[in-house]
């Protein structure tokens, strides 16, 4: 009996094992990723790479660009250059020397050095005699001026100047034979001014100067003392070397 139970026992196990499916089968096989070979453009990172490269490349070519421009097509300014030249225009007397002399056309001889490129150094050497009737005045000076640039635009510089001199005037004063010279004596005065200059090269330039003369007053021993001032408004030329 109890042999007859055992078998039938293992006939519904193996049973059973042929009805039961493998967990081997049971399982779904694993889906593969499905990687694309097509890929796709970033656009937008593109144009952003390509707007940086172009920025840099006219970076780079605005140096190049405004070298090859003149900032200015004049001739260029030297320093430590020295400058003869003359002064021809009008002497005006002003002053109580107007009352022994009328104005005229005189001649001054200008010497100028290049200091800086704003400031240059102008010295100014005259002589010149003026007649009213039987009186006369006798102006003689030798100056020096700092003469500075306001700007420099192309070739043409407008200019200021200031400085001190040394002045000997004289007038004869008096009528018919009671006419005497004053005593001559050398003083110190001030003269100040401007003008405007125009390189024309390396070597000349012209221009227009006003320039005021205001020498000290003159103490006299025997008459009044001599006082007075005058202005000179010139046409101007220097020799650059």
């Amino acid at each position: 009996m109890s042999t007859t139970i055992s078998l039938m026992l293992m006939a519904a196990i193996a049973a059973m094992s042929f009805l039961t499916p493998s967990s081997s089968l049971a399982q779904p096989a694993p889906q593969k990723s499905f990687s694309s070979k097509i890929k796709t453009p970033n656009t937008a990172a593109e144009l952003r790479t390509k707007e940086v490269v172009k920025e840099k490349n006219v970076v780079e070519e605005e140096p190049e660009r405004d070298a090859k421009v003149p900032v200015s097509s004049g001739s260029p300014r030297r320093l430590q250059q020295h400058g003869l030249g003359f002064g021809l225009g009008q002497t005006f007397l002003l002053g109580d020397y107007g009352k022994y002399g009328n104005d005229k056309i005189t001649l001054d001889l200008l010497y100028s050095y290049a200091a800086s490129y704003s400031f240059d150094l102008l010295v100014n050497a005259h002589v010149s005699e003026h007649q009213d009737n039987n009186e006369r005045m006798k102006v003689t000076g030798l100056t020096s001026s700092i003469k500075g640039r306001f700007v420099e635009y192309d070739n043409l510089s407008p200019f200021f100047l200031g400085g001190l001199g040394f002045y000997a005037p004289q007038a004869k004063r008096g009528s018919g034979a009671r006419a005497k010279w004053s005593d001559q004596k050398v003083t110190f005065g001030l003269n100040f001014g401007g003008g405007v200059d125009l390189r024309l090269n390396e070597h000349y330039v012209i221009g227009v100067m006003g320039q005021m003369h205001w020498p000290f007053k003159v103490e006299q021993d025997n008459m009044s003392d001599l006082k007075g001032y005058y202005f000179k408004l010139l046409i101007t030329g220097m020799y650059l070397f």
